[in-house]
This record gives C-alpha cells, sequence and structure tokens, in this order.
C-alpha cells in the first residue's frame, strides 16, 4: 500500500515512537506524534544499542549522529562484585570489529530521533495526554483528556509500559513483582575510563556501569533482590544510603562511586508478558504497539531500546510493502511476536546468572574464567542470533 499522504497518529514520543515516525515519514506518511508531556525530554540514565538497534538506525540515516552522540564499547568485562576479581571478558573490539555496541545517555538518543523525525515532517503535539483508546469503530479513535477526539486511520501505540493502546487490544493485565529493584544514576566519570561495560555480579544483586559522553559521566544500574515491593515508574527517587547498604560488600571501586551518587532513580522490576495481541485492523486502516507496549523486558541484555527500533523499521516497511492494512499489520506481529519472545526469556536468564549464590556461583564463576580463557568467542557466539540480526536486510 501507499503510504504517500497517509495519515498515522503515534502516541508516545519515546524511542520507539519517534523511530517508527521517522520511518514511516521518509516513506511519505502524514504522521502525528501526540506526547503527553510539555516538552520532550527523558530522565538522565544511560543506555545500550546492540549491532541490531544501531542497524535500523544505520537505515534511517542517523549513523553520523549515532556516532557523534554515543561511545563505541570496546568490551564487557565481569567482575566478582565483593572480591572485585575479573571473571571474563569480551572483548567487542576485537571479536566482532565489523559491529557496532553503543553507550549513549538516554536524553541524547531522544533529542537525535526528535531531530530526526522533525527533519522528516513528522508534527509532534505535546500537552496530548490520553484519556482513551476506542477500537469500536470503523477507524481507530483516542480520547484526549482535553476532550478533545481525535480519528485516526492508523494509530500506532508506542505508550510504554502501561499502554492504554494495549489495554484496548489485549484487556487489563496485571503483571508480577519479580522481588528486584533496580537503582539509577549517573555521576562524573573518572578521567581515562575504557569503554567499557562492567558487570560486578554478587549474591542476590549485580551493577551495570559504562561511561557516556566520551567518559565525561558513568551510568550505574544496581539490581538488589528483596521482598520490599517498589513502584514500577522512572519518576521514584530513593535516598542513595539504602543504595549504599545494598552494595557494601562490593570491592572498593563500586563502593566509591556509589558514595558520589546523591539523588538515584528506583524503580521496580515487574514482569510483564508479551502482548497476546499487537494489531487490530479496522475497516481501511488499523491499530498497532510496538516497544514496551508489546514486549516489555527486564533490563539484564539491554534490549530495550534495540527491540523498539527493530519494531519500527519492520512495521513501517510491513505498511510501505502489502497491499492492505490487514496484511501489513499481520505480517508484522507474525516477523515480531517470536523473535521479541525470545529476547524478553533470554533478559530473564542472565537476571539468574548475575546472582548465583553459594556452591553454584563458585562453579559458575569457575566455568566463566575457564570458556574465556580457552574459547574467548563462545560466549559472544551464543548470542549471535540476536546481535547479528539485521530487520532492514528483510
Amino acid at each position: 500500500m501507499s503510504l504517500i499522504g497517509q495519515p498515522v497518529t503515534v502516541i508516545g514520543a519515546g524511542v520507539a515512537g519517534l523511530a517508527v515516525a521517522r520511518a514511516l515519514a521518509l516513506r511519505g506518511a502524514a504522521v502525528t506524534v501526540l506526547e503527553q508531556a510539555d516538552a520532550i525530554r527523558e530522565v538522565g540514565a544511560g543506555l545500550q544499542i546492540s549491532p541490531n538497534g544501531a542497524a535500523v538506525l544505520r537505515a534511517l540515516g542517523l549513523q553520523d549522529a549515532l556516532d557523534t552522540a554515543s561511545m563505541r564499547a570496546d568490551a564487557v568485562q565481569l567482575i566478582d562484585g565483593p572480591t572485585g576479581d575479573p571473571v571474563t571478558r569480551l572483548d567487542l573490539a576485537r571479536l566482532r570489529p565489523g559491529q557496532g555496541y553503543h553507550f549513549l545517555h538516554r536524553a541524547d538518543l531522544i533529542e537525535l530521533l526528535l531531530h530526526a523525525a522533525t527533519e522528516a515532517g513528522v508534527t509532534i503535539r505535546l500537552l496530548s495526554r490520553i484519556d482513551a483508546v476506542d477500537l469500536n469503530g470503523p477507524h481507530p479513535a483516542v480520547a484526549l483528556d482535553s476532550g478533545e477526539r481525535l480519528d485516526t486511520p492508523l494509530l500506532i501505540g508506542a505508550d510504554g509500559l502501561h499502554s492504554k493502546t494495549r489495554a484496548a487490544l489485549n484487556g487489563a493485565e496485571t503483571p508480577f513483582f519479580t522481588r528486584q529493584v533496580a537503582w539509577r544514576a549517573v555521576i562524573p566519570c573518572e578521567p581515562g575510563a575504557a569503554p567499557v561495560a562492567e558487570v560486578h555480579m554478587g549474591p542476590g544483586r549485580h551493577l551495570v556501569s559504562y561511561p557516556l559522553r566520551n567518559g565525561t559521566l558513568r551510568n550505574i544500574v544496581a539490581i538488589e533482590e528483596r521482598d520490599k515491593w517498589a513502584e514500577e515508574s522512572w519518576t521514584l527517587r530513593d535516598d542513595a544510603i539504602t543504595l549504599r547498604v545494598a552494595f557494601e560488600g562490593f570491592a572498593p571501586r563500586v563502593r566509591g562511586w556509589l558514595d558520589r551518587v546523591e539523588d538515584p532513580w528506583l524503580w521496580g522490576l515487574f514482569r510483564h508478558k508479551v502482548a497476546e495481541s499487537w494489531v487490530k485492523p479496522t475497516g481501511q486502516g488499523g491499530v498497532a504497539i510496538l516497544g514496551d507496549a508489546a514486549h516489555p523486558t527486564l533490563p539484564f541484555l539491554a534490549q530495550g531500546a534495540s527491540m523498539g527500533l527493530e519494531d519500527a523499521w519492520v512495521l513501517a516497511q510491513s505498511l510501505a510493502t502489502h497491499d492492505s492494512p490487514a496484511a501489513a499489520l499481520t505480517a508484522y506481529q507474525s516477523a515480531r511476536k517470536p523473535r521479541t519472545t525470545r529476547i524478553v526469556a533470554a533478559a530473564n536468564a542472565n537476571a539468574r546468572a548475575y546472582h548465583l549464590t553459594g556452591l553454584p556461583r563458585m562453579i559458575g564463576h569457575t566455568g566463566l574464567r575457564l570458556l574465556g580463557r580457552v574459547s574467548p568467542g563462545t560466549m559472544l557466539s551464543r548470542f549471535d542470533w540476536l546481535y547479528d540480526h539485521d530487520v532492514t536486510q528483510g
């Protein structure tokens, strides 16, 4: 179907929403993005873009912008948290020289995608808070809390963890608390820090850190298993002392970082099912969800942003190359659901591996050390199915 002049409404100006907006606008669609905030901003935090996500940014004409905004990762270092001893190193620069693993500030990714979307002709509507999504008529409709009702031939829900579009497609769902919480913080980085993602693993907890913005900042994500519930929110603050106490048994390097954290963000980690229904054709149009609205994931494989980018490309390409919205939407869900389900499951498995205790921990770390010496590429090759996949190549 031709997208030339096709009206499309996207809910949410996050990574997936802005990426699909640009992808569709480049194909001629008249795209409007509805964003509830008064300005497009992101809570300060870092993220990783692996080669599968970078392939989409490259296909969207944003490789130079990505290179400017990010640091290219040299390696991932697994470290015993309490002792500070190295466990194994995944040397990305040596073992995968042709691939790009990027560290960047979430705000910088949003900024480059916002510029790219508006440059492609996308209209951004701020202060557009969604009250309800109605899929019962001939076209999808969005009710704003201002009282305005918007009918649109094609509606794309990139509205995140608490997606109203997902709820309209699947009904209400209740995620379950994983008994894990995560703190996020950004601190000034020590001079000369290597572009390496460090994973400090301890019993019932781990901490991931890497530099951002040409080594001027250091991103920290710290995970702890505990019974005390925490809200599933990106905007909840916590006392830094609580974070320090949780990792007081870790080596001086980690404790030194946490001593510099002043006001960390805290969020509870909940496990959501991958959505049963991602799409619904309606008359001559339809609705689709993508990104966290379709497949919220735990942050143990650093794939949230890259999955959203992949979704954006596949959805736009499906709409541009199929004869009808119904065929396009069906093809999109068929292409994306199995892959994202596998990624979410792999992230869940990583959480268990990082938090081993007792004898399983000793055996696991010994095995990783041995594998790193004997066959350093084996651990990376386990995820070739993930990182080598390029949705822009069909």
